[in-house]
């Protein structure tokens, strides 16, 4: 049985989401750093994995150094990840970030990271990918307080 209070709490929680300005839908999600060799063919073989088993990635960003990179990635199953990633001897790690899904247009990201400096929140790192002529994009944001960050957008 739904109740009056159980309406009342779902209605707040999404007049916040759309209160928020630019941001049309936030989350917390589980991001995925994977250490991989640097080497020809290292992320196709990953990619290729997660593909057999119905695993789509989400967003992706890649930091190079000598000998490895470091694939930061938010995928539909971070569980099923993982436990791919070890049994293949990868080291991965798991963290929690912000996934955002704003508008696509001058001053987006200006407003979130204005909000969350004004909240005391630093931002750790971001990334990012939109179609030119996309209304919408994904953001992946890791900050010094994911949380907080979640209740400082959505209000």
């Amino acid at each position: 049985m739904v109740y009056r209070q159980d309406i009342l709490f779902i209605w707040k929680q999404l007049s916040l989401v759309l209160s928020s300005p630019f941001v049309n839908d936030i989350r917390l999600t589980t991001q995925l750093a994977l250490f991989l060799e640097n080497r020809p063919g290292a992320l196709a073989r990953v990619c290729d994995e997660l593909s057999k088993s119905k695993i789509n990635i989400l967003a992706v960003s890649t930091g190079d150094t000598v000998d490895y990179n470091v694939i930061r990635m938010v995928v539909s199953n971070p569980a099923l990840a993982l436990r791919l990633f070890q049994e293949h001897g990868s080291l991965a790690i798991e963290s929690e970030v912000l996934l955002i899904e704003g508008d696509n247009k001058p001053g987006s990201l200006g407003a979130i990271a204005r909000k969350l400096s004004e909240a005391g929140i630093n931002i750790d790192y971001a990334y990012c990918a939109t179609a030119q002529k996309s209304k919408t994009g994904l953001l992946v944001l890791r900050t010094s307080n994911s949380r907080k960050a979640l209740k400082v957008l959505n209000t």
